[in-house]
């Protein structure tokens, strides 16, 4: 039987853009070719679809649209066709069997890409575009975690041009420190810290550079955890990964070079508290309607209570990434986990 053809996205109009180059090189590497054939698709950052027939290295390094090995393609939207369609030298037809988006950010991780590849027919290694709209919705996601049960932070959103002087009387209502936030971005980018109201305003420009939504957020007394979880009706939860900061916050910088951050995987943590985080992501995987694969992040209080903080549909898949690892703890390593990732996508089709 021929091997699934799988067309692996990466790239894309975000300012993640690099971020999922590292991922996808990562993908490709650690591809399972005796059981699935891969079709690179790189997107660039102004929104052009090539197939990519190089190596994962020049993806990595970011040379790869200066290879030669590019040809203008695009995915049917014909759902009974199923078909990359490559345009150079000339006219070629590729069948698809599914399609892994290995994006992070906007027009990518956010429901885009997944409904075009539900409008193609294409299974998608992954959440699907619902659960990945919700998800990167800060606000929605918020909501739906508390009408579930789980605390999340106190926050107001409020449109970008809004009033500033009722974006100060929220932030005061709130109480500082705080964050403020794009509603729909990731690695946080555009977030920041405001300690007192002489920060607010140029926070609040910062996170309206982003997004057309801020988000005034309260600082949870606490450290971040995380949990991975894999499945579709049947879930596999990883280990707890525990985020020590010297200062600061987990900021973009911060998440890329662990300059003064660490990561500790397992958490240090106690078992029951450990095993309470792992039932909180698994119950809020199912509520917003995940599934392949997501990471859950939390915050942990002094008091041993989980409060929500946000899922990543994407997560980082790099061999040094949170998610991997959380995974490899729990005994799945690197190259099972993505060859789990793909069956799970292909599940039904």
């Amino acid at each position: 039987m021929q091997k699934p053809q799988i067309a692996v996205l990466f790239g894309g109009c975000s300012t993640e853009y690099e971020v999922s180059l590292q991922s996808a090189a990562a993908v490709l590497t650690h591809w399972d070719s005796a059981r699935f054939a891969a079709l690179p698709v790189g997107i660039t950052r102004e929104g052009a679809w090539l197939r990519y027939t190089g190596p994962a290295a020049r993806i990595a390094d970011g040379s790869w649209q200066q290879s030669g090995m590019c040809r203008p393609c695009l995915i049917s939207p014909d759902r009974t066709r199923r078909e990359l369609i490559e345009f150079a030298p000339s006219l070629t037809r590729r069948t698809l069997d599914a399609a892994f988006p290995v994006l992070h950010g906007k027009n990518g991780e956010d429901g885009t890409v997944q409904g075009l590849l539900e409008l193609a027919g294409l299974p998608v290694i992954g959440c699907g575009t619902l659960a990945s709209a919700l998800c990167m919705d800060k606000d929605r996601a918020h909501k739906l975690a508390a009408q579930a049960g789980v605390r999340v932070p106190r926050s107001v959103a409020f449109s970008r041009g809004e009033d500033f002087a009722a974006i100060a009387a929220a932030a005061e209502a709130i109480g500082y420190p705080l964050f403020v936030k794009p509603v729909r971005s990731g690695s946080s980018l555009g977030v920041s810290r405001a300690a007192g109201p002489e920060a607010l305003r140029h926070a609040v420009d910062e996170a309206a550079r982003h997004d057309d939504t801020i988000l005034l957020e309260e600082a949870v007394t606490g450290f971040e955890v995380g949990c991975a979880v894999l499945g579709n009706e049947v879930l596999t939860v990883g280990a707890v990964d525990e985020i020590e900061l010297a200062g600061g916050y987990f900021d973009y910088h911060e998440k890329y070079t662990l300059e003064t951050a660490a990561i500790h995987c397992p958490a240090r943590v106690p078992r029951g508290t450990a095993e309470m985080i792992r039932r909180t992501a698994a119950r809020l995987y199912r509520v917003m309607g995940c599934r392949g694969f997501a990471r859950v992040d939390l915050f942990l209080t002094p008091q041993g209570e989980a409060v929500f903080h946000e899922i990543n549909t994407i997560p980082g898949l790099t061999v040094h990434s949170r998610y991997p690892a959380m995974m490899k703890a729990a005994g799945i390593p690197f190259g099972e986990l993505l060859a789990r990732l793909i069956g799970l996508g292909l599940e039904g089709a």
